[in-house]
């Protein structure tokens, strides 16, 4: 019987293990190797799915979580004076326009307008005074015509007069040489032209008188008529500044009721009862969430393709992915926020980085949807804009 050596058995043993090895080292290599074509399919496959992604949907869409809900607040504001009376609203309290906010006190502006009723009565009343004068005046220049006519006949009488108190006074003193006048009658004679000169002189100046009478009695009429010349009463314009006035007083009066001029929710409420108010002093805001927009801010390497009109897709933190909102771009802003910062960016410096700048994007939103999903101003959206249409 043949026996093997020990050796032998070794070298078997030996050659039956490296047999092993090489096989499960080939079946490591054959795994990794399908590993790494697995990886490669993976990435592949991720590639190729983000860029279809890339081609068919993101290149057609812009997004940004930088948005916020904003509206064109009414701030409250009195148009006149006064304490405050009653404050019949609240924060948070939703108004309709023309529902009474603030009543101010309206003792003097009651006052204001009494005293305007007055001011108007007594003007109509000068203005009537006015047209009775008028033929008044009239007849006051009748008399003064009359006056003057009369002063022109004693004028004419008076020069009559001395006419023939000089031919008297002529003859006596041609006479008195031959002795058939004496000097008495020649003193007579001298004293009525001296009379009768002294009434001419006199007659002048009652016709001289006259008519000066004659032309203020025109002056006072043609006075009047330019004050109620081609008017009534009631369009004479001391009757319409007068009522102009009852007015304004009454316009005051009524601003002592302050209303809401938009509907709203009511914030910022500034105003106490008692408080005494100054005309153009904030009292409240009044947000018009029912008309509520929001601005998204893009950064400017985003905007190259949106355009006003296009749609746009929105969502809230408030109520999360199930809301989508419906909007519209409706334009763009003036400036970059940096550039209306209350202290601008000065890039004019050695050490300038270049930070890529956000664009204000107004977008409309829904009137239905905001109605039965309201929003609140400076709330937080996240806006897709659909650049491919």
């Amino acid at each position: 019987m043949n026996q093997i050596s020990p050796i032998a058995e070794h070298d078997a043993h030996t050659a039956e293990v490296a047999e092993t090895d090489g096989t499960a080292d080939a079946a490591r290599r054959g795994k990794r190797k399908n590993l790494f074509m697995g990886l490669a399919a993976g990435v592949a496959v991720l590639g190729a799915g983000y860029y279809a992604y890339d081609a068919l949907v993101a290149s057609r869409h812009v997004v940004t979580d930088n948005a916020y809900v904003g509206a064109n607040i009414a701030q409250v504001t009195p148009i006149v004076g006064g304490p405050v009376r009653q404050v019949l609203v609240d924060d948070t309290q939703r108004v309709k326009r023309g529902e009474v906010l603030v009543r101010l006190d309206d003792t003097d502006a009651k006052l204001a307008v009494a005293n305007a009723e007055a001011q108007l009565a007594l003007t109509q009343r000068k203005v009537s005074g006015l047209i009775a004068t008028d033929s008044g005046l009239g007849a006051q220049i009748a008399s003064r015509a009359a006056d003057q006519a009369r002063a022109e006949a004693q004028l004419a009488a008076a020069r009559g007069d001395l006419d023939k108190a000089r031919i008297d006074l002529q003859r006596r003193e041609a006479l008195i040489a031959s002795g058939s006048v004496s000097g008495d009658e020649l003193t007579v004679a001298r004293n009525a032209y001296s009379t009768a000169l002294a009434n001419l002189k006199a007659a002048e100046a009652a016709r001289a008188q006259a008519s000066a009478n004659r032309l203020t009695a025109q002056g006072d009429r043609d006075a009047n008529k330019a004050l109620i010349a081609d008017t009534t009463i009631e369009t004479n314009p001391e009757v319409l500044a007068a009522r102009a006035k009852l007015d304004q007083a009454r316009v005051d009066l009524d601003r002592t009721i302050i209303r809401a001029p938009v509907d709203g929710v009511i914030s910022k409420r500034q105003v106490q009862i008692g408080q005494r108010v100054q005309p153009g002093q904030m009292l409240m805001v009044v947000v018009p969430i029912q008309a509520a927009y929001v601005d998204a801010n893009f950064k400017e390497v985003q905007l190259a393709d949106v355009r006003p009109g296009q749609p746009v897709t929105l969502t809230s933190d408030l109520y999360g992915e199930h809301v989508k909102y419906r909007g519209r771009v409706v334009g763009f802003s003036g400036g970059t926020g940096a550039a209306f910062a209350v202290v601008p960016a000065q890039n004019a410096t050695g050490n300038w980085i270049k930070v890529v700048q956000r664009l204000p994007v107004r977008i409309a939103l829904d009137a239905k949807q905001l109605a039965e999903h309201p929003l609140q101003v400076g709330l937080s959206m996240t806006a897709d804009i659909e650049i491919s249409k």
